[in-house]
């Protein structure tokens, strides 16, 4: 399914390595999607391309980026858009899982882990918004968490980054809209990927190709919000709805 009626979308995916982007830029590549990739990893970035290209990609073009370097953002943004024209899709897909305890016990793990998951990803949002606004089409697609939802023990460094970036989002949701620019937040629960990899499992996890379908999904259809199952808006709804007083003294 193209997002336009008259020809494939032309889609634009930062931290295109990471299990969930590639899930759902197979999605895209299977309509015969322009895609333009990002990632860290020069080698790991030209197999997903090469990837893609045999499951259907019109064209697949890609470029080193680490959205830490805040220099480099523009550039890439600059050449993606060289390179595909306007872009009907972007989704964010960069970030790390930081170590809860090493982050409590040294500042600078902290520091290292908002600035990748927080601070790289506002600049980065703030110059795809304006390029989407000046267009006035798109959508802006963001990989967030439930994790932002509510600040937790065991993970509240990670917790904090994605609130504030999803906090960033209803405000750009806000201001686009006027423009025909749809803000999509996307909040996956637990899901089996490489950087859960040290996670013990359980039920709630899911695997990464439902997340990417579900992801292809709600861009498609033009969503604000959506959960990753369906099943962590209720669980979240409880969760944010405790008292401070007996969230405290639960072990999560």
């Amino acid at each position: 399914m193209s997002l336009r009626p008259d020809a494939p979308a032309r889609v634009l995916i930062v931290g295109a390595t990471s299990a969930i982007a590639g899930e759902t830029a197979k999605e895209f590549a299977k309509n015969g999607a322009h895609l333009f990739l990002t990632g860290r990893n020069a080698g790991h970035l030209a197999a997903v391309a090469d990837d893609l290209r045999v499951r259907g990609a019109a064209r697949v073009e890609t470029a080193v980026l680490d959205v830490a370097d805040l220099t480099s953002q523009g550039l890439v943004i600059e050449s993606a858009f060289a390179t595909l024209g306007e872009i009907d899709v972007v989704l964010v897909a960069h970030g790390t899982l930081p170590d809860q305890e090493r982050c409590q016990e040294r500042v600078e793990e902290t520091v290292k882990a908002l600035q990748v998951n927080f601070t790289g990803t506002i600049a980065l949002l703030t110059l795809l918004a304006n390029r989407l606004q000046s267009q006035r089409h798109g959508c802006l697609a963001v990989i967030g968490s439930v994790a932002g939802s509510r600040g937790r023990r065991t993970n509240y460094v990670y917790g904090a980054a994605k609130g504030g970036v999803e906090i960033f989002l209803q405000g750009l949701r806000s201001r686009l809209f006027q423009c025909n620019v749809t803000v999509l937040t996307i909040k996956p629960g637990f899901v089996d990927t490489p950087m859960t990899a040290g996670l013990k499992k359980n039920l709630l996890f899911a695997d990464a190709g439902r997340i990417g379908r579900g992801i292809h999904r709600a861009i498609v259809r033009r969503k604000d919000v959506v959960y990753l199952p369906w099943f962590w808006r209720p669980i979240m709804g409880v969760l944010t709805s405790l008292p401070e007083k007996v969230l405290k003294r639960l072990p999560i």
